[in-house]
Formats: structure tokens, sequence, C-alpha cells
């Protein structure tokens, strides 16, 4: 194939340009060392953050690297929201308080997710539940303990039967009478309201799982009221809540709890009206208005041992 007159004199023109010379490289700008570390060092911990460290559970002077929280931070936090979670999501099985040897009762929700969306259901026995009640309890006692499963089933199937023991033990050993014991599924704290109306008691005292919080899902609370009756709010009551390993132990929750209530029926009220100035001696810091002892935080995740695995 013959090569035509323009494209010989490109050529041409080409050689003689030194289009034969390859070009030099173009140079290589300089690189500069990567740095030792990428990320800055966490920032330790302050004076003012460890000082007030002892005086709560809540998470105070945690840093950061960089623009986000350092690793055993994140760890701690998505293992403590997960206990709650836990907590929150655990159903008390059906045949639980008749295997325990408690009355077994419901509320008017119909499932788990209801009972979470409508608290009103909550605070009403269903008609199965309320004729099982009239037929099956004692009446006329002093106090009407009622166990429940409230936001945590978790904490009523744990501490739950162990602080429902202790405080009847101790309420017997002041003479007092309690009613029959039972337990309520989905329940509200204003459930003891109709209860206590219901079996007459003079103070009806619901047990219950409390909302968790970050890494205690296992808390109980305790809601006290006098002359229990539908339309009682919560002025009338009085309550203790962290009782659990870790916070108030339940032998010791149920002690202060009989003085409570025996407080309540010599004074024939509870709530705010109701004087406890005078049974620091019986209920120690619970009856006083001073800081207490502080509550240590349990870590759920060994930062270093799971970089070991």
């Amino acid at each position: 194939m013959t090569t035509s007159r323009t494209r010989e004199l490109i050529a041409s023109l080409r050689q003689e340009l030194g289009a034969a010379v390859p070009l030099p490289p173009p140079p290589v700008p300089k690189v500069e060392p990567p740095p030792v570390r990428v990320f800055p060092k966490r920032r330790p911990e302050s004076r003012y953050a460890r000082s007030a460290g002892e005086h709560t559970t809540a998470l105070l002077g945690i840093g950061h690297v960089g623009t986000r929280y350092a690793t055993d931070v994140v760890l701690q936090f998505q293992a403590e929201l997960a206990v709650a979670h836990e907590a929150v999501g655990t159903e008390l099985p059906d045949g639980w308080a008749a295997d325990n040897g408690l009355l077994p009762l419901r509320t008017r929700v119909g499932d788990h997710r209801e009972f979470l969306l409508r608290p009103d259901l909550g605070r009403r026995l269903d008609d199965a539940s309320l004729a099982a009640l009239r037929s099956g309890a004692q009446r006329g006692v002093d106090v009407q303990p009622i166990l429940a499963d409230g936001l945590s089933a978790v904490a009523c199937m744990g501490s739950g039967l162990a602080l429902l023991e202790a405080y009847t033990r101790e309420l017997e050993s002041r003479g007092l009478t309690v009613g029959t014991p039972m337990c309520a599924k989905f329940a509200r704290v204003w459930l003891e309201d109709e209860i206590g109306e219901v079996v007459s008691a003079k103070v009806a005292a619901i047990l219950l799982g409390e909302r968790p919080g970050l890494g205690t899902g296992d808390g109980l609370s305790a809601y006290l009221v006098y002359g229990p009756r539908i339309g009682k709010t919560d002025g009338d009551r009085n309550m203790m809540s962290n009782i659990h390993a870790r916070g108030t132990p339940p032998d010791q929750a149920g002690r202060r709890l009989a003085v409570l209530t025996r407080a309540m029926l010599d004074q024939g009220t509870s709530g705010v009206s109701l004087d406890l100035s005078k049974l620091s001696g019986e209920l120690g810091e619970a009856a006083g208005t001073s800081y207490r002892a502080p509550q240590r935080r349990v870590r759920l995740v060994d930062v270093d041992r799971e970089r070991k695995r």
C-alpha cells in the first residue's frame, strides 16, 4: 500500500522536529512522608469529670477521638442500650405467675405492642381477671401487695419474688394482715388502685419492673397508696425505685417498704402528706434529703479482652 504525498511530507516534518527522540518524563512531585498517627490522640479525662463521676452512674467526661466518641465509650453505650431493649422487649410468660404460687391477673391489654402504646389499658383488669380477683382473693386486709411486670419482665422474674417475700415477711412481723399473693401481666402503676379497691385493702403496693436505664434492666420499683380506689393520683403515692442487687437489695427494700406502710396506716394517709421526718432511724437515708452514697457504674464490656479475641 503506497503512502500519499501528504503523509510523506508530515512524516518528514516530524523527523526534522525530533519526533524520533522520546520526550523526557515529567518531573515527579515531592511526596511528604505519612504522619506517625493519622488520628489525634484522645483527650484525657478532666479532673472535674472524674470527681463528678464518683457521685453518679451517668456517662461524664467521655472525651472524643477527633469528632467521634472513643471506641470503648461506643461499646459500653451499645451494650447498655441492648440491656435496656431486652428488658422492655421481654414478655412475662402466661404461666409464670401460677407456676410460682401467685394468683394470675391480666390487664385489658391485648399484646405486648399494645401494652407499650396504650398505658391506659394497663391500669385496669380484664373481665376474667376481675372475676378471679373477686372470687379468689382475701378481702379486708391491711396490705395488698401486687407483683407485676411493668416495663421490665426481666426484673419481675428476677428479684420480684425475693422482694415480694421480703416485704410480706416484714409486714407480718409487724402484725399486719397481708392479702393473697398475686401477679399482674401487662400492668401499669395505677392498676393497684382498682385491685386495692376490689379487695378492700387499706394499703395497696405494686412491685413492678421499672423503666430500664442504660445498663440497668433488672430494677424494680414499689408504689404504695393508702385507701386505694380508682381516681388516685401520683401525688397520693409513695415510691421506692432502683431495687436490685446494685441498688437497694430486696431484703433491705422489704424492710423499708414495711416501715413506710406502717407509717401510712398510723397517719391514715400517703403521698405528699405523709410525714417521714421521724422515721430516719428506720428508713435511714431514704427518710432524709441529703446526698446518698453513689452507686458504682458496672462496665458491661471489657475493651481490652475484646481486643485480644
